[in-house]
């Protein structure tokens, strides 16, 4: 028998405290234990449970940290339930970018009735933040940092990290900045434990930084974060001001979300405004992320029909065509694929650029050549084997196997080039790469593969 984890035992004994109505002793272990797990736990329970449970306890920070932590659905919820009073205590303790994000999913008049509650500085701070536009590093950083003037003395500046009291993970770094609050530089918390007290704090000041523009897309401050191996990155505006910071965790989060939005994007679903919940998202929202490719395509695919309807007789003289079309359309799908998923990724992790197009499209020929070489093998094996004991009129068993392998490795090179030029195509024109969906390809070279098809039929057997 597998004996249950930790985490399983301890939910257990908080399910069992609550049913026994043992509140406090429930409330003292919840204060202990890490706020994601508290957060999961309070989640379970009935709204009016949730709101009591967490009104009780004594750490406010650690109120702010797991309303943060719960759903939208269930933010907006209890955002109703707990009086403005109340709820304002818990909205000044959530992370600042958090708390940005929640009040700019509320209307006017939810914001208007929440601000009298604020403090000066919190009201200040929330409405600064919520300026910017949501995808940008102005949209996600957060005002939890540490901040010291360059002609400070080290004793100086730690009191000034008492002042300021930024969260544990954002302890590390402290931005040195001049009387304008332009960032000059940072210094470490170890920097400052190893300095002697009287020692300036520009003795210690790392000048060469990496820094995010205030507008700058969410997307290129994560990969910079994870390019730099960066704690947090400084965000700037543009008299180069310090005006916040993204943290590591907010970057992983937004490497996250685009890499959904382009997997979906990219299989052809319509990427949603927010991010939902499989299970909690209807069946209809479901069918009008996916609709508008599917019935595209589907429309589009009416080119392969017409084709294979115009080459109607041909198929009629030799039947034995028709049992290997799947195969040439299979293997062209897959190899565009491929070859856009690669280009894609390349793009993504800008390991190229639209400059090292010929360069790519060459590399991706001598590719497709390889897989068209291998494959013509196999696929005159295939017909040669499978089409044996077939009748075939006026044409040999060897002709009608060279001439469908040829015809297959050619569609694998053709649906190469397109899965690879498509995405640079399409980046050429300032549009999304993961915009050359998988679905789209494979209409494309089932297109281009009957052409191919039909063609190298014509002029090998007829």
């Amino acid at each position: 028998m597998i004996k249950n984890s930790q985490a399983e035992i301890q939910l257990e004994q908080w399910e069992e405290l609550l049913a026994q109505r043992k509140e406090k002793e429930l409330i003292a272990l919840l204060e202990e234990a890490p706020t994601v797990e508290v957060a999961e736990f309070l989640a379970k329970q009935a709204p009016e449970v949730l709101v009591k449970l967490l009104s009780s306890s004594t750490k406010k920070e650690s109120q702010g940290a797991i309303f943060a932590d719960f759903n939208e659905e269930l933010q907006a919820k209890l955002y109703h339930l707990i009086s403005k009073e109340t709820f304002a205590k818990i909205f000044s303790y959530m992370p600042s970018d958090r708390r940005a994000d929640f009040y700019q999913k509320l209307s006017d008049k939810e914001q208007t009735k929440l601000l009298p509650y604020l403090t000066k500085k919190i009201k200040e701070d929330v409405i600064t933040l919520s300026a910017y536009p949501p995808k940008t590093a102005g949209g996600i950083m957060s005002t939890d940092f540490a901040t010291v003037m360059s002609d400070m003395v080290v004793k100086q500046a730690i009191n000034k990290l008492r002042e300021d009291s930024p969260s544990k993970k954002m302890i590390y770094y402290l931005y040195v900045v001049d009387a304008n609050m332009q960032m000059v530089g940072f210094v470490t918390l170890k920097d400052l434990i190893m300095a002697k007290p009287e020692e300036k704090v520009a003795s210690a000041l790392h000048d060469n930084f990496v820094y995010a523009d205030v507008y700058e897309d969410q997307e290129s401050v994560a990969q910079k974060i994870e390019k730099y191996d960066l704690v947090a990155i400084p965000v700037l505006n543009e008299d180069k001001q310090l005006v916040g910071i993204v943290s590591h965790d907010d970057a992983m989060d937004v490497i996250r979300v685009e890499q959904t939005e382009d997997m979906e994007k990219f299989m052809g679903i319509v990427p949603a405004e927010e991010e939902l919940d499989y299970l909690k998202t209807s069946s209809f929202q479901h069918f009008k992320k996916r609709v508008t490719w599917i019935v595209g395509l589907f429309v589009a695919s009416f080119l392969s029909g017409l084709i294979i309807h115009k080459h109607k007789v041909l198929l009629e003289q030799l039947t034995v065509l028709a049992l290997y079309v799947p195969m040439i359309n299979d293997s062209g799908g897959n190899a565009g694929s491929q070859a856009a998923t690669v280009v894609i990724r390349a793009l993504s992790l800008e390991q190229i650029t639209l400059r090292n197009w010929l360069r790519i499209i060459l590399k991706e020929a001598k590719v497709a050549f390889l897989l068209a070489l291998c494959l013509f093998f196999l696929a005159f094996l295939k017909v040669a084997i499978l089409s044996s004991n077939t009748e075939i009129e006026n044409h040999s068993l060897y002709t009608l196997a060279f001439t469908i392998a040829l015809a297959l490795s050619l569609q694998v090179i053709i649906s190469t080039l397109i899965g690879s030029s498509l995405p640079l195509l399409i980046k050429c024109f300032k549009g999304d790469p993961a915009v050359a969906a998988s679905p789209a390809i494979t209409t494309i070279v089932d297109i281009t593969g009957m052409l191919i098809y039909f063609t190298m039929a014509i002029v090998m057997l007829f």
